[in-house]
């Protein structure tokens, strides 16, 4: 029955070539493919409501009688899964046509020709070698041989019967393979691919290397695949077949056998064809579509957005969120969250992508930091705040270096107030400010604000004109950028020469200041803030001014790094004008700081505090700088 099937539909076949080859002229907008493997090709995965969406211009050549489905062998039907026999399920065949139809032009449809056997190793669409294959197999896989009479016993002859009967209507434009687990380890593969290749060109009379044979990998080694050692060998097919690209699999993810992917992987492995065959024929789907991120509106509601087509996941760290926020992805691979209204600040941010934290790569604005990888989001509200660029007159920020005999060539941002350049004869005082522990020395001027903060509190006469020096706080090389808080007691030790011995003469040198000790403030942050108190506060003969924006302290530190101070509160309180502290409520040095300042009082020192809402960021930095910007040197 078998035999007499086969010789009928040949016959038929046959018939419909010859009156094509009289009267049928093929529509060269049609473009047909041709989609062969084992289970992966075949459709291993569940479809779901997404899948069964269909398009006029994906067409499906059903290889054979599927009454359940509505289809009949040698028939077009709009494609929707399954599309291989009667019983499979998604394949990436279907995101293949779907992606292609999205972006080919409208008047271009595809057409799919599908025959796919699971467990079959490549031979058994060898025109040649299929029925001994088939012979030798049939007692260890008689699922396998029930498969292949589904298709006539002879998998390649049906392809071959149905490609025929699929150019009467289209062109042949490629074929997609995905085939390999079964042949793990067989360095012959890519020949006996060839082989089937040239066949299947020379029986449909199509020219020599005419079309591009996509062949995809099977399960990554990076998701614990199986048989992933077979893609070393599909990585030598376009060697010995000049016409095939290879579709990688890293990052689609498996299911428990590893040997098959989920369902979303299906997808985006069909993707993946799709986007390398239209690159052969170029168009590039994998240019960046155009987007903004972030966008802010007017009434402070906020979307992110990150073109990651691969990523199975992206969520969104953002400094005024109590927990990450997922983020969703479109057709276009962008994936997108909108949030707020944000109350008007500037904050850190950045995206999680698959457990790995980036920054924003539409966004020039970048936190400087050794420590993490953020950007800088800056919402303005209707009303200027004191960090808010104005039309006042701006000062200059400088990128110097300066030489230590011990650290080489240090890094320095220096500010100098408006009007510096106009007055040659002018001195001003100096204020140090230094970053918090794995900042750098451009934190304080793009996160931080500390020129425009002064540009605008100079301009409203509320503060005075001032060089601000920033320099790197870490003594690296000696002290290696992962050690711990700025105010660690061996960085201390180096930074203090380097920054007494070398940056202060060079300041002195390069620079017009009036250098009196009441003509100097030293200010930090954090890790910064603790080396602000040791240094301000055991050189009262340097500074008049020192301020601790949450500084980094221990308990147990106290007496020896303030040991100056704490000598003679007496004295202490005569040389400083200035000895101010602030704090955030939620800050986690809060504690720390108000025992230090518990302290201070049992002495008798004298300071001033500012204790905030909100915890350790750079938003309540700006605060305390526009605070104590006001105070220094009057």
């Amino acid at each position: 029955m078998k035999q007499t099937t086969n010789i009928l539909l040949m016959l038929c076949v046959l018939s419909a070539c010859l009156s094509t080859r009289r009267s049928f002229a093929q529509d060269p907008n049609f473009h047909i493919y041709l989609c062969i493997g084992q289970s992966n090709m075949e459709g291993p995965a569940p479809i779901g409501p997404q899948d069964t969406s269909t398009n006029k211009r994906l067409k499906l050549l059903s290889a054979l009688d599927c009454p359940e489905l509505g289809r009949t062998m040698g028939n077009w039907y709009d494609a929707k899964p399954p599309l291989c026999r009667c019983n499979t399920r998604l394949s990436p065949a279907d995101y293949f046509g779907r992606t292609m139809i999205q972006y080919l032009p409208e008047n271009i449809s595809i057409g799919l020709v599908h025959v796919a056997v699971a467990g079959s190793k490549i031979e058994i669409f060898d025109k040649v070698l299929y029925k001994t294959y088939l012979d030798t197999s049939a007692a260890s896989r008689p699922w396998m041989i029930k498969m292949s009479d589904s298709y006539g016993g002879n998998p390649y002859q049906r392809l071959l019967d149905m490609a025929r009967i699929a150019q009467q209507k289209g062109v042949i434009k490629g074929i997609l393979l995905h085939q390999g687990e079964s042949n793990t380890g067989d360095k012959a593969w890519p020949a006996k691919v060839k082989k089937i290749y040239d066949d299947l060109l020379t029986d449909l009379q199509l020219a020599p290397n005419s079309i591009p044979l996509l062949a995809g990998e099977v399960v990554n080694a990076d998701q614990g695949g199986l048989c992933a050692r077979m893609n070393e060998i599909i990585a030598t097919l376009p060697q010995t077949l000049s016409r095939a690209l290879v579709i990688p699999s890293a990052g689609l993810e498996a299911v428990p056998d590893k040997l098959h992917f989920t369902a979303e992987a299906i997808r985006r492995f069909g993707r993946r064809y799709a986007s390398l065959m239209l690159l052969s024929m170029g168009i590039n789907i994998e240019v960046q579509p155009s987007f903004v991120s972030p966008e802010v509106s007017p009434d402070g509601i906020v979307s992110f957005r990150l073109w990651a087509p691969n990523a199975k996941e992206v969520k969104l760290n953002a400094q005024f969120e109590k927990a990450p926020v997922a983020m969703q992805k479109d057709d276009q691979g962008v994936w997108s969250v909108t949030v707020g209204p944000v109350k008007p600040d500037m904050y850190p941010y950045a995206f999680n992508v698959d457990g790995i934290q980036i920054a924003d790569p539409k966004n020039s604005a970048i936190f400087p930091n050794e420590g993490f990888q953020n950007s800088i989001l800056e919402v303005t509200g209707n009303s200027p705040l004191v960090h808010t660029l104005k039309n006042v007159p701006h000062g200059t920020v400088s990128y110097r270096y300066y030489n230590s005999p011990a650290l080489g060539l240090r890094p320095v941002v220096i500010y100098t107030p408006p009007g510096y350049e106009d007055n040659p004869k002018k001195k001003y005082p100096v204020l140090y400010l230094l970053h918090g522990t794995t900042d750098t020395e451009e934190t304080w001027t793009k996160v931080g604000r500390a020129n425009i903060i002064l540009d605008n509190l100079i301009a409203e006469g509320k503060a005075e004109p001032m060089i601000i020096v920033m320099p790197y706080g870490r003594a690296y090389p000696k002290i290696s950028k992962s050690a711990g808080s700025l105010r660690n007691w061996d960085n201390l030790q180096e930074f203090k020469p380097d920054f007494f011995d070398n940056l202060m003469p060079f300041v002195e040198k390069n620079y017009r200041t009036k250098n009196g000790k009441d003509s100097r403030a030293i200010a930090g942050f954090s890790g910064g803030g603790g080396t602000t108190l040791y240094f301000g506060l055991n050189n009262l003969d340097k500074f008049s001014f020192v301020c601790g924006f949450a500084p980094g302290m221990l308990e147990n530190e106290f007496e020896r790094n303030n040991a100056g101070a704490f000598a003679n509160f007496e004295q202490t309180n005569k040389m400083l004008k200035l000895f101010w502290i602030g704090v955030g409520k939620d800050d986690g040095l809060y504690a720390v700081n108000q025992k230090y300042m518990e302290v201070l009082k049992q002495k008798n020192i004298k300071h001033e505090t500012l204790i905030s809402e909100g915890g350790h960021t750079w938003m309540n930095c700006k605060l305390y700088l526009a605070t104590v910007a006001q105070k220094l040197f009057k």
